[in-house]
């Protein structure tokens, strides 16, 4: 069954004190365009998400938000910059020296060196990060919120695409009752046009006669021409490979595999059909019916570029 090309889906997953939150949505793309946004110490997984997007995803322009939040007092390491801690230290012990400053010691100093960010900075995540076993940890929790949001962004695709078969598959239908009208009345619009066609060369014939021109030169002109329009009015192959196509919509409609470009050309065929019983009938009801097939046609392709 198709998919549509448009979705979204959100999936969170909570594992070793760290919660992942995962947010998928997608467009229509003639291709596969994966852009994937995640906290800059996860960049070394872009490439496993960006290959289990492709597995599932053919086409769209697709959008991945990586959201993280960490419970656990390993994801973070205090540093301290002795250097500068000691240089920071021996201002303040100069500073109280040269002012003959009271207090200012022991605790005190102390929190003004901690307070001080070029002192006491966090490494959070990354030290952490390095550590395999803990990549394996940040992998197992972040795919299971990827494949959260993967199966509910999969479910609103499956549903639209659904949504967009059925539409289709209404638009065939009128097709089919346009291509049974316009066999049952292209011999009629023939056999109108032939008369229209016999009347005109009768008068011809009767010019002749004035003129005492064989008659018979007339009734070989007039077989002539009815002979050159039956084979330019026939659409019969148009017809047929009419109905030829409309059954292989049925069949890609319940492929599984991803079919829009195979719908894509489909509908041009269809459309070259359509033009090509426009330019064979001059009858006006015939014209009539093939504008409204080319505009369910046209129906038909503007669905069609929604299907991944």
């Amino acid at each position: 069954m198709p998919k549509s090309m448009t979705g979204f889906g959100r999936g969170e997953c909570l594992r070793y004190n760290r919660r992942f939150k995962v947010e998928i949505k997608s467009v229509n793309h003639r291709y596969g365009d994966f852009s994937i946004r995640l906290p800059r110490f996860l960049n070394a997984f872009e490439d496993k998400i960006r290959k289990r997007l492709a597995k599932g995803i053919a086409r769209g322009k697709v959008e991945v938000w990586v959201g993280f939040d960490s419970y656990t007092q390993k994801d973070i390491q205090a540093k301290v910059n002795w250097a500068f801690a000691d240089a920071y230290a021996q201002a303040l012990k100069e500073l109280r020296e040269r002012y003959t400053l009271t207090g200012g010691e022991g605790n005190t100093e102390l929190e003004l060196l901690a307070r001080n960010p070029d002192v006491v900075s966090f490494e959070k995540f990354e030290s952490a990060y390095n550590n395999e076993d803990t990549q394996n940890e940040f992998w197992e929790t972040l795919s299971g919120a990827l494949e959260e949001a993967l199966t509910c962004f999969d479910a609103m695709r499956q549903t639209e695409g659904d949504a967009l078969a059925a539409d289709m598959r209404e638009k065939r239908d009128r097709i089919r009752e346009l291509v049974a009208l316009i066999a049952e009345h292209a011999p009629v619009a023939v056999a109108e046009h032939a008369e229209k066609l016999r009347e005109r060369l009768t008068e011809i014939v009767e010019k002749l006669k004035e003129s005492n021109a064989p008659a018979e030169i007339a009734e070989s002109r007039f077989l002539t021409e009815i002979a050159l329009l039956a084979d330019r009015s026939s659409i019969d192959e148009e017809l047929t490979r009419l109905g030829s196509h409309l059954s292989q919509l049925d069949d890609i409609l319940a492929e599984t595999e991803p079919i829009g470009r195979k719908l894509d050309f489909l509908v041009q065929e269809l459309n070259r059909e359509a033009n090509t019983i426009g330019s064979k009938s001059a009858d006006q009801q015939l014209a009539k019916w093939v504008v409204e097939l080319k505009s369910e046609i046209e129906k038909i392709r503007e669905q069609v570029q929604n299907i991944e």
